[in-house]
């Protein structure tokens, strides 16, 4: 599994807080500012919008042609306990895959709202990536000052208070950090 895109121990250390406030409360923001900057970074993903099921194999279908193979493994999420998880491929059509599961019931064909995800396995640990921690540690920093400020706003060094630190340029702040690593729809907005 890969490691965090930031941890606990780095956030308080760049915060400079110490043991002041439970491991919780700090992790929360590690773990948004990885959900941020991970959702903008490039992944073969591909949205499941239906699945069906036997009780031995698991079949997801996809809104456009894939290109996956049979053989490879994907990362299955948000389709359903019994098709999620990392998964080797048995079967492909033009728009769906197939790979065996264990379940106690078949399933008949149901469409998915919202849709569920596959992704191949990428050849890029993104965790190990300098800027893409750097980019995720700025980004937990952020969250940890909005959560922080009274009124859901930083003071400048003028003592004027700032825009919202959560706004749209939360990403742009970063956004040269990940730049060769951003998915071309991440781009869009």
């Amino acid at each position: 599994m890969p490691a965090t895109f930031v941890t606990e121990a780095e956030l308080r250390s760049a915060l400079g807080i110490g043991n002041l406030y439970s491991s919780a409360v700090v992790e929360e923001c590690c773990q948004a500012a990885e959900n941020i900057v991970k959702a903008k970074l490039w992944y073969n993903e591909f949205p499941v919008v239906a699945h069906e099921s036997t009780t031995s194999v698991a079949t997801i279908y996809f809104d456009v042609p894939h290109p996956f193979i049979i053989g490879d493994t994907i990362v299955v999420e948000n389709c359903g306990a019994k098709y999620n998880g990392s998964k080797t491929i048995t079967a492909v059509t033009t728009y769906g895959v197939s790979y065996s599961v264990n379940n106690a019931t078949a399933e008949v064909k149901n469409a998915l709202v919202p849709f569920g995800k596959a992704y191949g396995t990428t050849h890029i640990d993104y965790s190990t990536l300098p800027e893409v921690n750097e980019a995720s540690l700025m980004v937990a920093i952020d969250i940890w000052q909005a959560r922080q400020a009274s009124n859901a706003g930083g003071i400048s060094p003028d003592f004027q208070p700032s825009p919202y630190r959560m706004g749209n340029t939360l990403m742009a702040r970063v956004r040269g950090l990940l730049a060769d690593h951003l998915a071309p729809g991440g781009q869009v907005g």
